[in-house]
């Protein structure tokens, strides 16, 4: 259960970075919103599911996810570049996930 609360958190931590993208510096009010409850939220699962899990462990995933799913949104919503040493580099802090998942089954 703490590492489905991990990745809920992990995944608002997305919604949040790309909300940052909108908010444009915190002028505009609904983006504003949803991105501070985003923001809440990821941190408080976080914090729920630190309960569990090692600390190290859970906020390096937490951030991982954030980190990759901000990139593939960055891709997806900003059409920012695709390059080999971009997915290189995602695919490295996949591989950091998988790795600290399985070190702390």
């Amino acid at each position: 259960m703490a590492w489905l609360v991990l990745l809920l958190a992990g995944i608002l931590e997305v919604v949040w970075a790309v909300g940052l993208k909108y908010t444009d510096g915190f002028t505009k009010l609904t983006p504003s919103v949803i991105t501070l409850t985003a923001m809440v939220a990821s941190v408080v699962l976080l914090a729920s599911a630190m309960k569990t899990l090692p600390m190290g462990t859970a906020y390096a995933v937490w951030v991982g996810i954030g980190a990759v799913g901000a990139v593939i949104m960055g891709v997806v919503l900003f059409d920012e570049p695709v390059t080999v040493l971009r997915i290189g580099s995602v695919g490295l802090v996949i591989a950091g996930i998988i790795g600290l998942k399985l070190a702390s089954s």
